[in-house]
């Protein structure tokens, strides 16, 4: 996913409110961008970090920016929760995602499940689909006993275990369901789910893959120009 406009460098000088963040540009302009992740972002908030930020072309939005890209430790990492789902969706159809590869058509935001939407879904020519959730992962704890993991949720997720619960209905209709973990970053090792910050979406896992949904993790490389998905991840599963 190559970005339509370039991105303006800053530094952060907070982040409140969830999906508010002051950021101080190169220039010295203060302004507020617009924040589209509801996790704890922990790691990426520090004061005085690099942050990248898009204009907003959007005439009905109230803020003339949006936050893209934190740093941590150097690294770069994709905070947008409304960008995963076209990284993955053009991953898919550019061939690059092998488990993801045999399929007739492909739809993204269909209606699914109790008052759900299935982020991406692949119709399949038997007519066995594949219904693939994207989940955003931004986690990395260096002072951790696994510092080079990636790791899910960064926050409790009720609604995350619900799309566990429901990926395993449609197993059980005939249809296959993927759980994809994309890492918007490019400086872990592996990936595991963070149970000491969300037990309870570990356990919905667990469920889930006994009833047979199948779980997928890609990094990425990101840089402020692009964010492209790069190689998989070895899982370590609870």
């Amino acid at each position: 996913m190559t970005f339509d406009t370039a991105l303006t460098e800053g530094r952060l000088i907070k982040r409140y409110k969830r999906f508010l963040a002051d950021v101080e540009l190169d220039n010295g302009e203060i302004v507020t961008a617009h924040c589209a992740n509801s996790g704890s972002m922990m790691g990426l908030k520090e004061s005085g970090s690099t942050v990248y930020l898009s204009p907003n072309t959007n005439p009905k939005a109230k803020l003339d920016w949006r936050w893209e890209i934190a740093s941590q430790d150097g690294n770069l990492v994709g905070i947008n929760t409304s960008r995963p789902n076209a990284i993955v969706a053009q991953a898919i159809e550019d061939g690059a995602i092998s488990e993801l590869a045999d399929f007739e058509s492909l739809k993204r935001e269909v209606k699914y499940g109790q008052n759900s939407r299935i982020d991406i879904l692949l119709y399949g020519r038997d007519g066995r689909n594949t219904y693939v959730e994207v989940k955003n992962v931004t986690l990395r704890r260096p002072d951790q006993a696994d510092p080079e993991a990636a790791e899910f949720p960064d926050a409790v997720t009720a609604r995350g275990a619900k799309h566990l619960n429901e990926l395993s209905d449609m197993v059980d209709q005939g249809h296959r369901a993927v759980m994809f973990y994309l890492v918007q970053r490019g400086d872990c090792t592996h990936f595991r789910l963070a149970e000491d910050i969300d037990p309870e979406y570990t356990s919905a896992f667990k469920r889930a893959r006994n009833r047979g949904v199948e779980v997928l993790c890609y990094d990425c490389d990101v840089t402020p120009t692009e964010i492209r998905l790069r190689n998989p991840l070895s899982i370590i599963e609870p």
